[in-house]
């Protein structure tokens, strides 16, 4: 699929007030006060695609890539295995599992077995491929069935068969809610999902963004930090290509959307794609239920300044990793000097969005183009079209494969 409508747009974002642009926005704050010289490298092209916009992306245990279809594009498959040729996809687990609708457009009666809108996706050190479903091709003004609700749908890839099913709870989800990546604490055994909060009803706020967790044990799920600045987006829109011929502006503003466990599982880092600031917190705090909400806010850290980014990923040095939706690249925040610094670019790495550390040695990601639909395009004429690409890089040091 190679364009999106304007009516698919509103589909997918409900409410959402979008404006569009050509270069009259300056290059944002954080852009100006954080130009470096330190030298880019270009990632390398791993594989091209036929069908539309890569978002999440992870591996079997045997390292063979799990990708993700972004949901923007409402792709009929949804997550699907990299084939050798690097050109074409299986629908993984199975093509049954790619849509809570049958084939005639009518709902199926049990929606634990299907996929409806993910976006995040991750396999565990068990084998375990988690893929989060934000249940949201159907918003429920238009008629959602009351059983299709969030989820995290625990795929176990070892011995080809259903694991899990754990629906995320109505006390961790509103109207607003669009959930979007996650993280999984073996040590805590919970899992922690970033609600980007830009969902039905939003009006593309994303003011009532909030860290959920999911207790791996009960299957119970609470929502943290709602209302907390270290969730919440700014009020800039999302801005590319500034000062190029194709700049432009979106007047969207997304809440926490990229999110990061260190491998001691001790710090949590997160930060709102709208946003010029990474926050972290201490996992034993987000999980102390003892804390009040204003007590729990407290211990969140400002960690550091950064542009705009959607993926999130580390590795055991502490190196963060960033997705520079609006600027083709991906950058580091170092531990040691906390300061953001672009690592990779490619001209034609077009909102790279998932960024992910495989077995082999690489981390991933993949250009969704989701700029170049005619949706964000200022004269509405599409612009994204196939290859769709996926990339990868070699980080500073070793990360955990799959997140």
């Amino acid at each position: 699929m190679s364009t999106i409508s304007r009516s698919r747009m509103r589909a997918v974002l409900v409410g959402c007030a979008y404006i569009f642009a050509i270069a009259i926005a300056p290059s944002s704050a954080f852009a100006e006060a954080n130009a470096s010289d330190a030298p880019v490298a270009k990632p390398e092209l791993y594989a091209e695609l036929d069908a539309a916009g890569v978002g999440g992306i992870t591996q079997l245990g045997n390292g063979q890539i799990v990708i993700g279809y972004h949901p923007f594009y409402s792709p009929t498959v949804q997550v699907a295995l990299l084939n050798k040729d690097r050109k074409s996809t299986t629908p993984y687990p199975s093509a049954e599992w790619q849509s809570c609708k049958n084939p005639d457009g009518s709902w199926k009666k049990e929606f634990d077995h299907c996929l409806d809108w993910v976006l995040g996706l991750h396999t565990d050190s068990k084998g375990i491929l988690w893929m989060l479903d934000s249940a949201k091709s159907v918003d429920k003004a238009s008629g959602r069935p009351a059983g299709l609700v969030p989820k995290l749908v625990g795929w176990n890839t070892r011995r080809n068969k259903l694991e899990r099913v754990i629906r995320i709870t109505d006390e961790a989800t509103v109207t607003e809610s669009q959930h979007n990546d996650f993280v999984v604490d073996a040590k805590h055994n919970v899992i922690v999902v970033a609600d980007e909060a830009i969902g039905e009803d939003s009006k593309g706020t994303g003011d009532k963004a909030a860290l959920v967790v999911v207790d791996l044990a009960t299957g119970k799920s609470r929502r943290l930090l709602q209302g907390h600045p270290s969730v919440q987006p700014v009020k800039d829109p999302i801005r590319w290509d500034q000062g190029t011929s194709t700049a432009g502006t979106f007047a969207l503003h997304v809440g926490v959307d990229g999110i990061a466990l260190d491998h001691r599982s001790e710090w949590l880092y997160f930060a709102p794609l709208s946003g010029y600031k990474m926050y972290r917190i201490r996992m034993s705090d987000l999980l102390n239920r003892k804390l009040d909400a204003t007590q729990l806010g407290a211990k969140v850290q400002t960690y550091a300044d950064k542009p705009f980014n959607g993926g999130l990923s580390i590795d055991r040095d502490n190196n963060l990793y960033l997705t520079e939706v609006g600027e083709r690249a991906i950058g580091i925040i170092p531990p040691d000097t906390r300061k953001y610094r672009r690592l990779v670019a490619d001209p034609d790495m077009v909102w790279p969005d998932g960024v992910t550390y495989n077995s082999d040695g690489h981390m991933y990601t993949g250009a969704a183009q989701l700029t170049l639909t005619s949706a964000l395009q200022a004269d509405g004429i599409a612009k994204n079209k196939a290859p769709y690409r996926v990339y990868r890089f070699k980080p500073l040091a070793a990360g955990q494969p799959g997140f």
